[in-house]
């Protein structure tokens, strides 16, 4: 196996080099048979890859303490799934992961039958990413390292890890980070061709949307699993390594919207390639952050000499991307459409780039403001979490604004008149919310104005599909759930972006209001005892230990009660392992739509007097559908296409005052 394990590595880089010299070779030439070797070098690489990442699976899963990686994440009393999720717990695998994902994505963009005339200069791109994850897997944490002695067990895995998030919040990351290095090769490729149209575009929408839905499924799923494993009662706390990853999910969420633009008008092209090499090397950089140690944090993977290779790796393409982008400027702003109105959709996607844009600079800065001021003065200053509270709040407010009425302007020049006439309803109902929330007592300016903004952005994205689905029952007279069927499939990206935008405002809901009208309560009470929080009542019974799995657990027995009335019994948790130092912190949480009952066993003096940290969250289960429903928005827009629309049989067009159904 350990032949096998780094014959795969070498010879993956040996093929990865050759392939790299031999599609540059064949582009100077114009050589198509020193390409197709190349594109057989490719294929090969993802063959090996695939080969070293199930080779590691299967040593993980069958305990090969042998092998450091093993012996390091792994131990005989680890369920098996977890044995097999250890693959990314380390530097060592979470790089091979990174390299076997962005293989096959190589792999698919040579077999594929679009734009191949450009895929000699995305893959010559791509293989050197491959090469420099493959000189840093062989001559660093190399996945297949032997032990010098073999132990009888394993460290076992750090006990926050042992759980359901681990199996999908970093795999999505990677395959969102990963991802975004296609639109990338893409858009270099485009400029070292100059090909300035919006083809690159148009090859890459799929690619740059998966991306994005899997750096949205890692966001949501890693604040899930801090919410529910970590025990303070939150679930995004501006972590360095959580700014990480949310700064190309900001940089690609501005790169979405403005590559519409640039299809439709001809514009923005400046923006779009700036975007998409930001956010490509954002992901280095997010990378840089996780394994060179120079951030505390929960997620980070300690202190490693790899940051050095990612730093010097990040300023190569970076000062590789900005030569190329600026020998090829004149040429991208060459034949551009100038935008004809200030008051047009072309503007307000205009000005949601600089929003994003303003949002991930402020993210950046307070992530890297600990380090300058250390390198200057030699004081590390922490920024915590009312920094980033305090910067991105207004930001995200004036976001969910202009998304609120980016759907009512029209593009080219809109008329002013007519907008106000869309804007109407959907205003009217923002403002009786909040006259409502002020009428019930609700504190907080800001917050009702936030919640109230969320409404506003909610109606408006509504009555857009309302609008659509009454123009098409008038035209075709079909009933109201085939009509909104139809009128989706035909229109899906327009109506999936719909709905990943009330998505987001139904997130924004429930981070709105956890963050303001959340209660906590931290007291000791003894057997018998009760404390009280907003309108619960819990209830001390006793304090238990048991063993499960060679594990010792101690939990509380606690009822609770809601307006006077019983609603059951909760058993928080300190289970203690037998080869891990600390206890892990199992937290209970009673659920429901308006709030989370949300109880953590802090600490005990004997078995009759214990410590508990209790909170109140409201409208925490609205993050999670929130970005639910973004999900199912982006698979809508994602999954559209001809294929799709071939299986509609009405074939009728529909045209409405700002709508276009086609049926």
């Amino acid at each position: 196996m350990y032949i096998v394990g780094n014959l795969s590595l070498y010879l993956g880089l040996i093929i990865t080099a050759y392939s790299l010299i031999a599609t540059i070779i064949g582009i100077k030439k114009q050589n198509s048979k020193w390409l197709e070797s190349a594109k057989a070098g490719i294929l090969s690489v993802t063959f090996l890859a695939s080969i070293s990442a199930f080779l590691l699976l299967f040593l993980l899963g069958t305990s090969q303490f042998e092998y450091k990686y093993v012996a390091t994440y792994t131990s005989l009393d680890l369920p098996l799934v977890y044995k097999l999720t250890a693959f990314w717990a380390g530097n060592a695998g979470s790089l091979l992961l990174w390299l076997f994902f962005l293989s096959v994505y190589t792999g698919m963009i040579v077999l594929s039958k679009k734009g191949r005339e450009m895929h000699p200069y995305v893959s010559s791109i791509l293989l050197l990413n491959l090469l420099f994850f493959y000189i840093v897997l062989i001559t660093s944490v190399n996945p297949f390292a032997m032990t010098d002695t073999i132990p009888p067990d394993g460290k076992g895995l750090n006990p926050m890890l042992q759980n359901p998030g681990m199996v999908l919040h970093p795999v999505t990351l990677y395959l969102g980070y990963v991802g975004l290095a296609v639109p990338f090769a893409f858009g270099i490729a485009a400029l070292i061709m100059k090909r300035m149209d919006a083809e690159w575009i148009k090859l890459t929408r799929r690619w740059t949307l998966t991306a994005w839905l899997f750096l949205t499924l890692g966001n949501i799923i890693g604040g899930w699993w801090a919410y529910l494993e970590l025990g303070w009662g939150g679930y995004w706390a501006w972590d360095p390594v959580e700014n990480a990853s949310f700064l190309p999910w900001l940089t690609a969420s501005a790169f979405l919207h403005s590559v519409m633009i640039q299809e439709r008008k001809n514009m923005l092209r400046t923006w779009n390639i700036s975007l998409i090499v930001l956010s490509y090397l954002l992901t280095l950089f997010g990378t840089f952050l996780v394994r060179s140690g120079v951030l505390t944090s929960v997620h980070a993977f300690g202190d490693t000499n790899l940051g050095t290779y990612f730093i010097i790796f990040l300023s190569f393409m970076t000062l590789f991307a900005i030569y190329i982008v600026m020998s090829r400027y004149q040429l991208i702003k060459k034949e551009t459409s100038p935008i004809e109105a200030y008051f047009s959709k072309e503007s307000s996607f205009l000005l949601n780039n600089l929003i994003l844009i303003a949002a991930a600079f402020a993210v950046l800065w307070g992530t890297m403001y600990p380090l300058i001021s250390e390198a200057l003065t030699g004081t590390k200053v922490n920024v915590g979490a009312p920094y980033f509270n305090k910067v991105m709040a207004p930001i995200m407010l004036g976001l969910i604004v202009l998304m609120a009425i980016c759907p009512l302007i029209a593009w080219q020049k809109a008329a002013f008149n007519r907008f106000l006439r869309n804007m109407l309803v959907p205003i009217v109902l923002a403002l009786v919310f909040a006259f409502g929330l002020v009428a019930l007592g609700v504190r907080g300016a800001f917050a009702i104005i936030g919640l109230s903004a969320t409404v506003f952005m909610m109606a408006t994205h509504i009555q857009e599909f309302i609008t659509g689905i009454k123009a098409r029952k008038k035209a075709t007279n079909e009933g109201l759930l085939t009509a909104m069927l139809r009128l989706t499939v035909k229109n899906q990206r327009r109506y999936g972006g719909y709905l990943v935008h009330i998505g987001i405002a139904i997130l924004a809901v429930g981070v709105i209001s956890s963050h303001a009208y959340s209660e906590e309560v931290l007291q000791t009470v003894n057997k018998g005892e009760s404390l009280s929080i907003g309108e619960y009542r819990l209830t001390f019974n006793s304090l238990s230990e048991r063993s499960d799995g060679g594990n010792d657990i101690v939990h509380a027995d606690v009822s609770v009660t809601y307006q006077g009335k019983k609603i059951g019994k909760i058993y928080p948790e300190k289970i203690f392992y037998a080869n891990w130092p600390e206890p892990s912190t199992e937290v209970e949480i009673k659920t429901n739509l308006k709030e989370d009952l949300y109880l953590v066993l802090s600490s005990w003096e004997d078995r009759n007097k214990v410590t508990f940290l209790v909170k109140v969250n409201p409208f925490v289960s609205w993050i999670w559908a929130g970005g639910f429903i973004m999900v199912i928005g982006i698979a809508i827009a994602l999954i559209g296409g001809k294929t799709t629309l071939h299986r509609i049989k009405n074939r009728s067009s529909i045209h409405t005052e700002g709508v276009k159904v086609n049926g």
